[in-house]
């Protein structure tokens, strides 16, 4: 009887090696490695026609372009996140926490009225649990077909008798292949299993989507190489206390990575988000202190955001600086840039500031607005409700300025706010050409002025 072969593989990046290691020379993580075998005692079993002509090079400017349409879905958020819509034939793997949202969303895709036969593999749930999730949701595509099955050869089988337009596999971490010896998740089960699938998309020109888990950390689980195998990433992402998810592009080779999708959680499914600004906007009739509303850009969409500050007297020795949506290290930048150029005194109090709808903001330009929050508060007066802010604040005071300003200022004039405040250094913005007031500032005891009189 022949021994059976071993290998040790890190969990983090599929890295290979002999022996076990300590760390990992490719990725440099600690304590990652597991043994895995590796011989192959079954024959592969291919379920699928391959072509078996060999390729040769051709000459760039020789090569045929052909233009294949894209695929339109019914969710019009996906197909902006995709750019433009699904292309034939493309391997999409589609990450995020548990209980985000990832299956209802896919499930809500294969159930919704689409001219496509859609085969939709679960290897988590029973038919009867998938059918109780698509009846919550409402099926409305009678072509929707469910197998539950994680041997991949089983699934080739059934998908060359169904014949299928589009494939959504729920998830790849239970995939299994026959040929690799191993358990399902390890990392050779992962690389072998997407490996056939990218073949088996790219030979029939099928869409795939792959639901991927993710680790504690946040990354997508499973080796490094499986987001390089396939043509597109996402994520998405949401706090579970909050109604609204997010749904980001992580790679993308037929589109924009700077795309961004909005959906709010219901108890009939996942609903399109078409206005988030007006969403997130809590629309107080009466002024209350520390709250600013800024303009924000997620990829090309321009966003705008309540931001809500509390500032209070320290009750013990330490004061404390916490954010929730919003960069800790900037908010502590931002109370000292205070403190030197405008004369407030800080240190000594409490600072909470919280970006309303449980989202994250990276953007730069909400310094301005979270800036006139903590101040607003501090001072305990409120600012109009009918104002945006959009700026950078840096070290020195100054408001710098902030790209894709002519977006944001068409968004908070499309909803009717009155006045924005941007910085003096934006070149090629023209006031006339907007029915909005544009009022520009250099430093941030400027806008303080502007702000409070």
């Amino acid at each position: 009887m022949a021994k059976t072969k071993t290998a040790f593989f890190c969990q983090n990046c599929g890295y290979e090696a002999p022996k076990w290691l300590g760390k990992c020379p490719g990725c440099k993580e600690w304590n990652t490695f597991v043994e895995e075998r590796v011989e192959k005692n079954v024959p592969q079993v291919v379920a699928f026609s391959t072509s078996q002509s060999k390729s040769t090079p051709q000459n760039i400017q020789e090569i045929k372009k052909s233009e294949t349409p894209r695929i339109l879905l019914q969710d019009g958020e996906l197909n902006r996140v995709l750019g433009g819509g699904l292309v034939p034939g493309s391997l999409i793997l589609f990450g995020g926490e548990p209980g985000i949202g990832k299956s209802t969303l896919l499930l809500q895709l294969a159930v919704s009225k689409m001219p496509l036969k859609v085969l939709y593999v679960s290897g988590e749930e029973s038919e009867q649990q998938v059918k109780m999730r698509a009846e919550r949701i409402g099926i409305e595509n009678p072509a929707c077909f469910i197998l539950t099955e994680t041997n991949l050869q089983a699934v080739f089988e059934q998908a060359e008798a169904i014949k299928p337009d589009l494939m959504v596999v729920d998830s790849i971490q239970t995939l299994y292949s026959s040929d690799i010896e191993s358990s399902p998740g390890s990392v050779s089960q992962i690389k072998e299993c997407t490996a056939q699938l990218l073949r088996y998309s790219k030979t029939t020109n099928v869409p795939v989507f792959l639901i991927g888990h993710i680790t504690k950390e946040g990354s997508l689980a499973g080796p490094k190489v499986l987001e390089h195998m396939v043509d597109c990433v996402l994520q998405f992402e949401g706090d579970r206390n909050h109604v609204y998810r997010l749904l980001r592009t992580i790679k993308n080779r037929f589109g924009s990575t700077n795309e961004l999708g909005i959906y709010e959680m219901l108890g009939t499914g996942l609903r399109e988000v078409i206005d988030p600004s007006d969403v997130l906007l809590s629309h107080q009739s009466d002024n209350l202190s520390g709250i600013s509303i800024a303009a924000t850009m997620e990829g090309m969409r321009p966003l705008l955001v309540e931001i809500q500050a509390l500032v209070s007297t320290a009750a013990y020795g330490t004061p404390q600086r916490s954010s929730t949506g919003f960069d800790a290290k900037r908010l502590n930048m931002l109370l000292a840039v205070m403190e030197k150029r405008c004369g407030f005194k800080l240190a000594a109090k409490d600072v909470f500031l919280n970006v309303t709808g449980g989202i994250k903001i990276d953007d730069p330009a909400i310094d301005l607005a979270v800036v006139a929050a903590v101040l607003s508060s501090n001072t305990n007066l409120a600012l109009d409700n009918k104002t945006v802010l959009a700026g950078e604040v840096g070290l020195s005071g100054e408001i710098r300025p902030v790209s894709k300003v002519e977006q944001r200022i068409s968004e908070a004039e499309k909803l009717g706010f009155e006045r924005i405040i941007i910085s003096r250094f934006t070149k090629g913005i023209d006031p006339k050409n907007h029915k909005i007031s544009i009022e520009m500032c250099g430093k941030v005891e400027e806008a303080v002025r502007l702000l409070f009189g």
